[in-house]
């Protein structure tokens, strides 16, 4: 799972994994308000991956989330 500071980055990140890592699902978006928060703006995005068979280096997605200011975590 990648999280990501806001949606277009999100959705920037959606489709670059797709062209990066040639995923064969399309990775789930989904909205995560903080704790406490009731203003849209604070929330981040989840960009959910599915990886059964381990293609994806957790490494290279620690170094990919970053380019967008967002993380990776394990679910």
């Amino acid at each position: 799972m990648l999280v990501l500071p806001d949606r277009d980055a999100a959705e920037d990140v959606v489709e670059a994994l797709r062209d990066r890592f040639g995923l064969d699902e399309e990775p789930q978006l989904v909205r995560d308000a903080l704790a406490g928060e009731d203003d849209a703006e604070d929330a981040q995005w989840l960009v959910v991956l599915r990886d059964e068979v381990g293609r994806l280096d957790p490494k290279e997605l620690d170094e990919f989330a970053g380019e967008w200011e967002g993380w990776r975590e394990e679910p």
